[in-house]
């Protein structure tokens, strides 16, 4: 399995450093780039990666490498941290030495730590690694860095690490396997778990997430379906009967006390110069977790101090191309939001899914629902919101184990859908309890309560909800 080694380095990785780090398997390997510069890869003679090494991430947001590699990874101190991170290529057993190697040797010089701490190369890093005889496989074309083995039908990754985060690396995997209706693939052991934009980002592509388990062979992650690789990708297995088994690892989930609040919404402004994006997250991140956004970025590991400005700048840039983000809270409030900027004819969208966490003993701050839901219409141009509840873990990572689907607790409908649905029939609904009304008379919005959020009648009540604001006759 492809290994992941990354550096976290107390000063900025400089050239002299970088330089010193390339040299781990000595003067003879070569040195290459791809991704517009992006990343430097070490190379056989025959110019094959042996080890693909991103250009160094500043991490200005405590905590969040501890988020994605587990308590301990972060370097003593209270600055920034850089993460540089080398990916060794799959099936040569010394890449991930020149890769633990390489991120010793920056870490002797500028200070910190490499992760995992045990990996190969790490001891004795000063002295060159032997690469004398070593060949990496030839990259297949239009393969990215992340990509241990493509297809005509599905991208293969390997990883091993405790949580998989959505890295630039993968990112830019999933972009490419989407342009070339391709399945992104994720191989891990059962050990490992999803970040919560990973996560989502899986879910809302043809992608999959593939457990390696020593009883069944491989299973999804998600649906705990079984799996045989068939036709070039991992697909669902089918039994005597045509139906698809469930892997028993995946039902064995202990309960961990955890909640989460799911907090789904979209609003819309006038494309205007003075637009200034982030608005409605940093609303609601406030009223649920008590606090501003800690951190943003692009990728994972979000590195970047939160700042509206700066995310207003890049959606203008990649305009009319949509922008999406990962933002992230402190450690004593686990929250992580997705938020996609889109360039509509109506303005500008914004798309965000906030996710925050509770531990045993918690409680979701469910009251102050409505009265976000009421600035969100009046101040941020809400468009619709969906509230949910569900039993998961604190921390938001997916194990690769069945956890309970979210419940939903309460609806909302901003000005311009109540309109759309017609104001009588937005107010008066076939529910128990009665909408609240948000916002100006002349251009109200309703908040629509669906239930306690822990039974599965919350569902009813939404379908409900939705076949009368479509005006659809009710279900006898």
């Amino acid at each position: 399995m492809t290994k992941d080694v990354i550096a976290l380095t107390e000063r900025m990785p400089d050239a002299t450093a970088v330089l010193a780090g390339l040299l781990a398997g000595g003067p003879d390997l070569h040195v290459d780039t791809t991704g517009e510069g992006a990343v430097v890869q070490l190379c056989d003679a025959g110019g094959r990666p042996l080890v693909s090494i991103e250009v160094p991430l500043m991490l200005q947001v405590p905590g969040e490498a501890a988020r994605l590699l587990g308590p301990g990874a972060e370097p003593s101190g209270d600055g920034p941290v850089w993460w540089v991170e080398a990916r060794a290529a799959a099936g040569v057993p010394q890449a991930e030495r020149l890769a633990g190697a390489f991120a010793a040797r920056l870490t002797m010089l500028l200070g910190g730590r490499v992760w995992p701490p045990d990996a190969p190369g790490t001891v004795g890093a000063a002295r060159p690694v032997d690469v004398s005889g070593i060949t990496a496989v030839p990259v297949p074309a239009a393969a990215q860095p992340a990509v241990d083995m493509l297809t005509g039908k599905a991208a293969v990754v390997l990883q091993d690490r405790p949580v998989v985060p959505m890295t630039s690396w993968l990112s830019e995997a999933l972009r490419a396997t989407v342009e070339s209706d391709r399945s992104l693939q994720i191989v891990t052991p059962p050990h490992c778990r999803l970040s919560l934009p990973t996560r989502l980002l899986l879910e809302s592509t043809h992608s999959r997430w593939v457990v390696q388990d020593e009883r069944c062979g491989y299973y999804d992650g998600l649906t705990g379906a079984v799996l045989t690789w068939q036709d070039e990708a991992f697909a669902p297995a089918r039994d005597e009967t045509g139906e698809t088994p469930v892997a028993d690892a995946f039902t064995q989930a202990s309960p961990t006390g955890g909640r989460q609040l799911i907090v789904s919404f979209r609003t819309q402004h006038h494309a205007a110069a003075d637009l200034v994006l982030g608005g409605a997250l940093e609303a609601a991140w406030q009223a649920l977790a008590g606090g501003p956004p800690a951190g943003w970025g692009t990728s994972e590991p979000a590195g970047l101090p939160w700042s509206r400005r700066q995310l207003t700048e890049l959606a203008y840039e990649r305009a009319p191309r949509p922008t999406w983000t990962v933002v992230v809270g402190t450690p004593d409030r686990p929250a992580v939001a997705t938020l996609r900027v889109i360039r509509t004819p109506e303005g500008v969208e914004e798309d965000i899914t906030l996710t925050v966490g509770y531990g045993p003993g918690e409680k979701p701050a469910l009251e102050v629902l409505p009265e976000l839901a009421g600035e969100l219409v009046t101040r941020h141009g809400l468009k619709t919101m969906m509230c949910q509840l569900r039993e998961a873990r604190r921390d938001l990572s997916a194990p690769p184990r069945f956890e309970h689907p979210p419940l939903p607790y309460a609806f909302v409908l901003g000005p311009d859908e109540v309109r759309e649905a017609g104001r009588s029939t937005a107010s008066s609904t076939p529910l128990k309890e009665a909408p609240v009304q948000l916002g100006p008379s002349v251009r109200p919005g309703f908040y629509y309560p669906l239930g306690d959020g822990e039974t599965a009648e919350s569902w009813t009540a939404l379908e409900q909800l939705m076949r009368h604001l479509r005006g659809a006759p009710p279900v006898q």
